[in-house]
């Protein structure tokens, strides 16, 4: 804390003890008035008075006391949450400038937030001043539809509608409660990968504020060398107050869904088509996304576990049962399919408002080049041997395979950007829901089980480094920073350079850090 506001702080300090102590005459400032005080109080009230007459009309500067807070700080993974002391919501691109730099001069540790959706236990080490991205979702189209400005509070929900609505699409994730500035910081995959590669493939300009306050444009021709390090390491580097991505006309009216339900002794079957689908990466770029889990559905299997499956195709029903035939050959207990437009195609993945709410998470991930069929099969006794011993944590509790089309991300220069897993073409996580009031015991066998499922994975491609994708990453001592960064040497140290070059005092070190003090 900067030595003016902590004389100040002092001060209010003194001012309330004293007026506490003594009726106060009418007009008092009601910053002086007798109420409880908390360091939490005084930062909010230093900051309305600081920084309230700087900023745009229409930002908002509030604490807990607010009926918006709960909402605003809400996060989907509710363990190693990050202590937010006050909320600004800035109106204006230009306000971050302002906050950051107020925040910096002043020794506070600020945290730029868009939906929340980070889980990495380093954010639990945050206390400070929230920047809600919340009113910055502007999207403007350029003239020539070849590309779109997009504020740094755009999701995907919003993102994809207007994109339609226009006859456009873009690179989004595929849960359409989750950002887009965010995910694009660490790559982001969605259903759009086959044909034009993650989002941050798609970045063409990026305008950052640093930790100093200042504000650039990042792209291939000014500070290419952070354009570089922010497609797959941005979240080190700076808030991205909007970005321009690339656009494409929509291709197709409408998507075709499939979806299945099998008793576990066809799983041997499903991952050996699955990986045929797939065929190491060279599978058909129109299925866009290809989603399994392993978990319990009572209504159609009171006692075992059963695979889900589900696969969204870019185009009409006939060419994608083409793909889709070995998996019809397999004897289900009910699948069911449809056509629907691209921005209705989360509903039946199951990656709609529906699958977002919060929660405490037991979590761990992979990357994987293809899938072990031997493992996926050990994977499955473990997880219903597990869940008989912990019915409390079995509910929720998934194992959940991602399958996406690649062709575009590997295509694309190995070295061009800082993301570092373009041969890693397959995503798996565990995933289980600690009750609330758990003891102990419980919150440990859920973590147990994440960690023994994760171990399990990687034992099944030996001779492979773990790697793991950074948007997924959860903090784990198992997660490496070569690991999540790159194995390359030459790839921390160019990233290592440039944080020093950019963020000499790390005020960015809340979200998977380079360096984390």
């Amino acid at each position: 804390m900067g030595a003016p506001l902590r004389r100040l702080l002092c001060g209010l300090t003194f001012l309330q003890a004293l007026v506490a102590a003594s009726p106060l005459p009418q007009g008092v400032p009601r910053y002086f008035r007798r109420e409880p005080c908390s360091p939490h109080a005084l930062l909010l009230r230093q900051l309305q008075q600081d920084l309230a007459d700087d900023l745009s009309d229409g930002s908002l500067i509030f604490g807990p006391s607010n009926p918006a807070w709960d909402e605003t700080i809400e996060r989907w993974q509710m363990l190693s949450r990050p202590e937010i002391q006050v909320v600004v919501q800035p109106a204006e691109e230009s306000d971050i400038s302002k906050i950051v730099e107020y925040c910096s001069d002043n020794s506070i540790d600020f945290l730029a937030v868009n939906r929340g959706h980070g889980f990495t236990a380093s954010l639990g080490s945050f206390k400070g001043v929230q920047i809600d991205m919340k009113q910055l979702t502007g999207l403007t189209i350029a003239e020539d539809g070849k590309s779109a400005l997009f504020q740094g509070g755009s999701h995907a929900k919003e993102v994809i509608k207007t994109l339609w609505d226009q006859g456009y699409v873009t690179t989004t994730g595929s849960n359409e409660c989750v950002g887009l500035t965010g995910p694009a910081l660490g790559g982001g995959h969605g259903r759009f990968e086959g044909l034009y590669g993650l989002i941050s493939d798609n970045i063409l300009h990026l305008n950052v504020v640093l930790a100093d306050g200042s504000e650039i444009g990042v792209n291939e021709t000014s500070h290419e060398e952070l354009f570089w390090a922010m497609q797959g390491a941005g979240h080190n580097f700076g808030i991205v107050t909007s970005m321009r991505l690339k656009i494409y006309p929509a291709q197709s009216a409408t998507w075709h869904w499939h979806n299945y339900y099998w008793t576990e002794d066809k799983l041997e079957a499903v991952f050996e088509a699955w990986n045929g689908l797939l065929d190491n990466g060279n599978g058909p770029v129109l299925m866009g996304s290809s989603y399994g889990q392993i978990s319990f559905f009572p209504d159609l299997n009171e006692y075992d576990p059963l695979l889900w499956w589900t696969f969204a195709y870019n185009g009409p029903a006939d060419e994608a049962e083409e793909f889709l035939a070995p998996f019809n050959a397999i004897e289900s207990i009910s699948d069911e399919m449809g056509d629907v437009p691209y921005p209705e195609i989360v509903d039946p993945q199951d990656t709609g408002e529906a699958s977002c709410g919060s929660g405490q998470f037991a979590f761990a991930t992979v990357l994987l080049q293809t899938y072990n069929v031997t493992t996926e099969r050990e994977l499955y006794n473990h997880f219903n041997e597990t869940a008989a011993r912990y019915p409390e944590l079995a509910t929720v509790a998934r194992l959940y395979h991602q399958g996406y089309a690649t062709k575009a991300i590997r295509e694309i220069d190995y070295d061009s950007t800082a993301y570092p897993h373009r041969d890693e073409i397959l995503l798996a996580l565990f995933l289980t829901l600690v009750p609330d009031g758990a003891d102990e015991e419980m919150t440990e066998a859920a973590w147990t089980w994440a960690k023994e499922s994760w171990a399990l994975w990687q034992s099944g491609q030996p001779g492979r480094e773990p790697a793991t994708y950074v948007n997924y990453a959860t903090g784990y001592d198992f997660e490496t920073l070569e690991g999540i960064y790159g194995r390359e040497p030459w790839r921390l140290e160019k990233l290592l350079r440039l944080k020093a070059e950019y963020d000499p005092n790390n005020r960015f070190r809340f979200y998977v850090p380079l360096v984390s003090s």
